[in-house]
C-alpha cells in the first residue's frame, strides 16, 4: 500500500450519515458501513479524530426558530451527538478498531471528558478518538467544533463528509445538472459566494490558521484516495 500523505486527520461527519434511508435515527447497517470505511484509514496508521454531529436526532437552531429557548435547544443537540458518536464507537469496535469517545459535556459513565492532551495521546497510541458534545457551548456548530478541534490537535486536513454529493458545487447538482463542481476553492471564495462548506465561522477559523479542508463524499474508495493525495472531492486552502 502507498503511504499516506497525511499523518493525522479530522474527519467530520454529519448526522445524517448515520441516517440511511431513514428519516431520524440511527441505521445500524449503515453505522457498520461507516465504520469499515474508517477502518481502511486506520489501518494505513493515519491517526483519525472525529467530530460526529447530530442532525439525524435533533437541530438546535430548527427547535429555537419555533419558540424553544436557543441555549437549550443547543444543548440538546449536544446530546444527540453523543448517541451517535457511541453508535459509531460500537460499529467500530466491532470490527477491531480500538476507539476512544471524548465529551465537551461531562458524562463519565458513557465517555471521558475532552482534554486536548489526552485526546492526542490517544491518536498517538493508535486509537480513533470520536469528538461528541459539540465545542460544549451554544449557538456553535459541530462545524466549528471540528475546525476548533483540529487545530487543538494538531491535525495535518479536514476531511468534511457530504451526502450525495463528492464535492463543492456552485448549485446543488441534485436539482441543477448543470452545476460546476470546484476542485479548489480559497476560503474566501467559499465565504463570498455563500458555498456550503462549513458555516461561516468555521471556514473563517480555518482560514486564519491555515487549517485546509477536503469536501468529499465517502463512497468508491474516496477516503483512502484522499489520504494517499489524490485529486479527490474539493479541496479548500
Amino acid at each position: 500500500m502507498s503511504t499516506p500523505v497525511y499523518k493525522r486527520v479530522l474527519l467530520k461527519l454529519s448526522g445524517e450519515a448515520l441516517m440511511g434511508e431513514q428519516r431520524y435515527g440511527i441505521d445500524p447497517k449503515v453505522a457498520q458501513a461507516l465504520a469499515y470505511k474508517i477502518k481502511t484509514i486506520y489501518e494505513m496508521n493515519v491517526e483519525v479524530a472525529i467530530v460526529v454531529g447530530g442532525g439525524n436526532i435533533w437541530r438546535g437552531f430548527q427547535a429555537s426558530t419555533s419558540g424553544m429557548d436557543r441555549s437549550t435547544a443547543d444543548y440538546m443537540g449536544m446530546l444527540a451527538t453523543v448517541f451517535n458518536a457511541l453508535a459509531l464507537q460500537d460499529s467500530l469496535e466491532r470490527i477491531g478498531v480500538v476507539t476512544r469517545v471524548m465529551t465537551a459535556i461531562q458524562m463519565h459513565q458513557v465517555a471521558e471528558p475532552y482534554i486536548r492532551r489526552r485526546a492526542i495521546r490517544h491518536l498517538e497510541k493508535g486509537r480513533v478518538v470520536i469528538l461528541a458534545g459539540g465545542s460544549g457551548n451554544p449557538y456553535f456548530t459541530t462545524d466549528t467544533t471540528a475546525a476548533l478541534r483540529s487545530m487543538e490537535i494538531n491535525a495535518d486536513i479536514i476531511i468534511m463528509q457530504k451526502n450525495e454529493v463528492d464535492g463543492v458545487y456552485d448549485a446543488d447538482p441534485r436539482n441543477n445538472p448543470n452545476a460546476r463542481k470546484f476542485e479548489e476553492l480559497s476560503y474566501m471564495d467559499a465565504i463570498n459566494m455563500g458555498l456550503r462548506v462549513m458555516d461561516v465561522t468555521a471556514l473563517s477559523l480555518c482560514m486564519e490558521n491555515k487549517m485546509p479542508i477536503i469536501v468529499l463524499n465517502l463512497d468508491d474508495g474516496n477516503f483512502e484516495k484522499a489520504m494517499l493525495g489524490h485529486k479527490i472531492g474539493t479541496l479548500v486552502r
